[in-house]
């Protein structure tokens, strides 16, 4: 006889099902989580089953459920077709209710899901309520939408699950099957029947046997291994999960059900199954009433059943919290990917795309649905390594159809089930030892099996207009939005007009959602690098995530156009009046979305900023952006405007003004401001620009006529002074000499000084042998340990060389020394070898002192 009618009272002898459980020490586990527990399990479960649960001459019927359970979904056709329900009840989110025409209508089709946020002491949460295809629940809303059946939602929209700061910023799930899955009584199971997790069992328990059983065995084992798990908690830790809460709810929502109709059907998770039954709503409220839960309401107790959305979260719910606000509900689409509980989903069955097969092949009243869902991935999974010339051959196949047959048979499984493919693809597709190299056919299974679908939502008056802009917008630049997968965009953005909108709006989308679409190459206008590049790639990928971000920017417009240029006007006012850099940023960004008025408008935000900004490194950073912007109008697609000139004037004026500051600051700002004072030189000597350089020499005067100002900002103000005409290139030697024949402590300065030099002009070095020479003559003179902490700084002034000046200097350093440049390259001697050959020198240098010898 299957373990599983042993362990499941009423098709054993009930003295056979005790001697089971007390064999496997669950039953004495049980007790000791719940001392007040007295009940023999295997009888008086079935008891209140019979009795309670699923008596059909009741008011009241029960149908217990694992979330997204295929073998639940095929039983809950049953029961609604048998026992006709005048309405049935799911556990969902209440306000949702008006939604289930939608979520019941033709054009829905699944995955999908509601998204129900609301703010909660001033902070957002939001939860997901998944439904796929083989969900009970959207079993139940299909097949009694069809018969005309009232159908309502009676859980909570919000929970009040004690979690911490970093589990409110994730959005989880309305269906979270945690306390099941990881109960005492769960794991003891698991060891007992070999299964290495809590979905292998239930696949073995319940799925697999599932069409096989009729619908009252299927029912009776689901509430049976339920509520032993549920008696693994305490009272407490249900409350501090918010399952006590969500009861004292439904139960109220049942009760007000069953007074307006003759025969209900409710559907719910078969953990809160024994919680919600009638007979324990008397014991139950005792026992609420020593935990530490939310006020409840002071609702009449014979209230009508209503269905006014407004009276959801207030007359007709148990526990009222004034600090939820602001809570909405929306249908949306989900994907395969984000329902299989192996990416983080908290509830439900994993492999989301093969229990969908299994689904399918129930609904053709299949007899062995597991069996014909196997055989068609192991022929999916087959062709698939052949297309990439993996090693695979036919009887390969054969063989891992021949072990999941097997398998089954050693588990004591009626069929093979997804573990047994699992199992079979490893031994028969992986060749040799399992490791990352060889273990292509299992990540390709893996993703077979959990799929790439995108449900879709029949249109609706709910319908958030962003989120319909953008699909539509996606519909008309030819992007995928049916399936998970990441897909590319290259984009030619000079020679096609439309490639060059939709990099626009790419912008548009990533400055609002960023994770929907990434620029993998191209110009960089954050870094300002490859801005010679005439081609975009873009990866985008959607799924339910990207659609609840779209949710949340509605409330900055109806489109995405409108949404982006109202997030920058937001954005824009929270900016200090004097960050003129930050309000360039947003300038740019204005322009990579092709927000025309937008950037007009920001043209003068940027100006004010500009007269107000008192600091020279973001000065100069504006000018930067300003000064690449108009080096690239037309990739930017701006058109002529006079105001762009206008602006790059005014930040180099202002820039020029803040120089004398320069004197006294930080360290770490040195190579910024050298950088910068290099751009005011480059633009300074542009050709057919009129900018204040006289101002500019001026100030470079002023500056180098500081003793204190810091050296590296004074070899590059030097150099820069040399190019503009002020001084001859002899004053970069002199200057350099200071520092290289100085004080100790001026001598360390000099690689700081050549950094600046370097940085501006490095033909400083390239043609004039003397600034070498003055080097040479330093790097000898230096003692060991100042020479070894001056490398680094050295190291850094010389990156400024191509490979190519390197080799030049390096040719003249070789002429300079009387070798050959070969001998340059030549690998330095042994550090302990030289001091060898030092402390000998020295001895025979003593020696010879001794008996006058020269």
């Amino acid at each position: 006889m299957d373990r599983l009618e042993q362990l499941t009272p009423g098709n054993a002898s009930q003295n056979e099902g005790v001697s089971e459980f007390e064999e496997a020490g669950i039953q004495d586990r049980v007790m000791e989580m719940n001392p007040d527990w007295s009940m023999d399990p295997s009888g008086d479960l079935r008891q209140i089953f019979e009795e309670d649960v699923m008596n059909f001459k009741k008011g009241i019927v029960y149908f217990p459920v694992r979330h997204h359970s295929p073998a639940c979904s095929y039983h809950v056709k049953n029961v609604i077709e048998s026992y006709k329900p005048e309405i049935i009840l799911i556990e969902g989110p209440e306000s949702a209710t008006p939604l289930i025409d939608i979520l019941a209508d033709q054009a829905t089709e699944p995955p999908v899901s509601l998204y129900c946020t609301y703010e909660q002491d001033g902070e957002r949460s939001a939860y997901y309520y998944p439904l796929l295809s083989y969900s009970p629940e959207y079993a139940a809303l299909k097949l009694g939408t069809e018969r005309q059946i009232p159908i309502r939602f009676i859980d909570l929209d919000f929970r009040h699950q004690n979690r911490t700061e970093e589990e409110r910023q994730v959005e989880a799930s309305l269906q979270d099957e945690t306390l099941l899955a990881g109960s005492e009584f769960m794991k003891r199971l698991c060891d007992t029947f070999h299964c290495r997790s809590f979905h292998e069992l239930w696949e073995k328990l319940f799925e697999i046997p599932g069409t096989a059983s009729t619908t009252t065995v299927f029912a009776r084992n689901v509430f049976t291994y339920c509520t032993l798990s549920r008696l693994c908690y305490t009272d407490h830790e249900l409350a501090l999960s918010g399952d006590v809460e969500r009861e004292v709810h439904m139960r109220m929502q049942i009760a007000g059900a069953s007074r307006d109709y003759k025969r209900v059907l409710v559907i719910t998770g078969g953990f809160h199954t024994y919680a919600l039954l009638q007979r324990h709503i008397e014991g139950n409220a005792e026992t609420l009433s020593h935990l530490s839960l939310p006020k409840k309401s002071t609702a009449a107790p014979h209230q009508p059943f209503t269905l006014q959305k407004e009276n959801v979260m207030t007359e007709k719910t148990v526990v009222s919290d004034p600090a939820v606000t602001d809570h909405q509900v929306y249908p949306m689409v989900y994907t395969f990917a984000e329902a299989d509980r192996l990416n983080g989903y908290a509830s439900g069955m994993p492999y989301v795309n093969y229990y969908q097969m299994v689904w399918n092949e129930m609904q053709k009243h299949s007899t062995h649905p597991f069996h014909r869902a196997g055989l068609s991935f192991l022929a999916q999974l087959t062709r698939h390594l052949r297309n990439r010339n993996e090693a695979v051959s036919t009887s390969d196949a054969i063989e891992a159809y021949r072990m999941i047959q097997g398998l089954a048979d050693l588990r004591g499984k009626r069929e093979g089930g997804v573990f047994e493919l699992l199992d079979a693809s490893l031994s028969s597709f992986v060749k040799g030892e399992h490791t990352l190299a060889s273990d292509e056919p299992l990540e390709q299974l893996a993703r077979m099996l959990t799929g790439d679908k995108i449900g879709s939502v029949a249109p609706n008056r709910l319908s958030i207009p962003i989120v319909e802009d953008f699909k539509k917008h996606s519909m008309v630049f030819k992007l995928n939005l049916k399936v998970t997968a990441k897909h590319q965009k290259t984009l030619d953005l000079y020679a096609k007009p439309q490639h060059r909108r939709l990099s626009q709006w790419f912008h548009c989308v990533s400055f609002l959602v960023p994770n929907f679409a990434v620029r993998q190459s191209g110009p960089d206008w954050v870094a300002f690098k490859d801005m010679s590049l005439v081609r975009e790639t873009w990866s985008y990928s959607y799924s339910s995530r990207i659609e609840a971000r779209w949710i949340e920017c509605s409330i900055y417009g109806g489109t995405v156009q409108e949404a982006a240029v109202r997030k920058i006007e937001q954005a824009a006012a929270e900016i200090p009046e004097h960050h003129s850099e930050k309000m360039v940023e947003l300038l740019l960004q204005a322009c990579l979305m092709g927000l025309e008025d937008m950037v007009h408008r920001l043209f003068d935000g940027v100006k004010a900023a500009l007269l107000l900004d008192g600091s020279f490194l973001s000065l100069c950073r504006t000018l930067n952006v300003l000064n690449r912007m108009q080096q690239h109008t037309r990739l930017l697609g701006l058109s002529p405007d006079i105001r762009l000139p206008e602006l790059i004037h005014e930040a180099f004026d202002q820039a020029v003004r803040q120089m004398l500051q320069l004197g006294h600051t930080h360290p770490d700002e040195h190579a910024l401001i050298t950088q910068s004072l290099k751009l005011l030189f480059m633009l300074s000597t542009a050709s057919g620009e009129r900018y204040d350089r006289e101002t500019f020499r001026l100030h470079l005067d002023e500056l180098l006529a500081d003793n204190g100002l810091p050296a590296q900002l004074e070899g590059s103000c030097t150099a820069i002074s040399v190019g503009l005409g002020n001084r001859s290139k002899e004053e970069i030697v002199l200057r350099a000499k200071g520092y290289m024949r100085g004080t100790p402590e001026k001598m360390r300065k000099t690689a700081s000084y050549l950094h600046g030099v370097f940085a501006v002009a490095r033909d400083a070095l390239l043609y004039d042998d003397t600034l070498l020479m003055e080097l040479n003559h330093l790097i000898a003179e230096l003692p060991y340990e100042d020479f070894i902490s001056m490398v680094p700084e050295l190291r850094l002034a010389f990156t400024y060389f191509s490979p190519m000046e390197a080799d030049l200097v390096a040719e003249r350093v070789a002429k300079m020394l009387e070798t050959d440049v070969e001998e340059l390259d030549r690998p330095p001697v042994d550090e302990q070898l030289l001091q060898s050959a030092r402390s000998m020198d020295q001895a025979l240098r003593e020696e010879f002192a001794k008996w006058s010898l020269t």
